[in-house]
């Protein structure tokens, strides 16, 4: 057995003013373990094989939060109904929103690794355990249509995306909702969707997102997905149904990880949730990557439950 192999992402964030950091972390793991640094699709899927004939304990992810779920995903490819390795999230990505939530330390990814291989030296290996949303076949743990991919398309459009940008972005926005500007009404743009939840058909209506969730936060602080914590086999689904002025309202509630007011969203648990849209195709997030949503439906299920090094 291989007691560790690592997916750095050298297109992650930070990592790409980093072209040596394999090289480097190959250095630091020594005997114990392999870096690989796949660049496509298929490179990720050759890396799967080679570290399942290896037997690795631990899969270490370097690159942030896209990076995150393209991993999972190409490996759960692999392993197929096996389980996955246990998960080691060491960020260097943009967006590290998911190894937030789940606590791990901030920091680059060296000192990340050197707190994983002390870890790996313990008896007990400490972990926690995720459920994982599986959204027609990519593995993520965040999920949503609406305004959350339209606040991320107006995030990347500014060609520096960052923490600080992100915070300027959202001020924006929220400066905009409140005299109805131009920026929140593209934003808050209703959708019609028509929802089906564990089998029970939902009446079609206009939402200004659909989101979904088994960690937490979203970002920022902001804690939308309050139920997930608390769901081992099921992931928070919320729908979002209030005005552009009605959500900045509810902005400190959701910081605070609490419900928005009645009225104004629906927060349920869900195995399996149907995501029907009528229209025109539409951008969806997941893991805080984009992707376009065909015309018709997708399915949001509960995924592999993983288990997550703490860092």
């Amino acid at each position: 057995m291989t007691e560790i192999g690592l997916v750095w992402n050298p297109r992650a964030g930070s990592n790409r003013r980093d072209p040596d950091g394999a090289k480097r972390l190959q250095r630091q793991l020594g005997d114990r373990g392999i870096v690989a640094a796949p660049t496509s699709l298929a490179e990720l899927s050759r890396v799967a094989e080679d570290f399942r004939k290896r037997d690795i304990r631990v899969l270490g992810i370097a690159g942030g939060d896209g990076t995150n779920h393209v991993t999972m995903t190409g490996f759960r490819e692999v392993y197929g109904d096996a389980p996955l390795p246990t998960l080691a999230f060491l960020r260097g990505g943009t967006m590290n929103t998911v190894a937030d939530a789940l606590g791990v330390s901030r920091g680059r990814p060296e000192g990340l690794l050197d707190k994983l291989v002390v870890r790996c030296l313990a008896p007990d290996l400490p972990t926690q355990a995720r459920p994982t949303l599986d959204i027609e076949g990519k593995l993520g743990f965040l999920w949503g249509v609406g305004v959350l991919p339209a606040f991320l398309q107006a995030y990347y459009d500014t060609g520096a995306p960052s923490p600080w940008t992100a915070v300027k972005t959202l001020s924006r926005a929220v400066g905009s909702a409140l005299v109805g500007g131009a920026l929140a009404k593209q934003m808050t743009q209703p959708i019609e969707v028509a929802l089906t939840v564990d089998g029970e058909a939902l009446p079609s209506r206009r939402y200004m997102a659909v989101a979904a969730g088994t960690v937490a936060d979203l970002g920022l602080g902001f804690r939308p997905f309050h139920l997930a914590p608390s769901l081992e086999d099921r992931f928070h689904l919320l729908s979002i149904h209030a005005s552009a002025p009605q959500l900045v309202a509810e902005l400190p509630r959701i910081r605070r990880g609490q419900p928005m007011r009645e009225g104004r969203s629906t927060d349920r648990g869900a195995r399996v949730a149907v995501v029907r849209v009528p229209g025109d195709s539409m951008s969806m997030m997941i893991d805080g990557d984009m992707f376009r949503v065909p015309r018709g439906e997708i399915t949001l299920r509960v995924g592999p439950t993983v288990r997550v090094v703490d860092l």
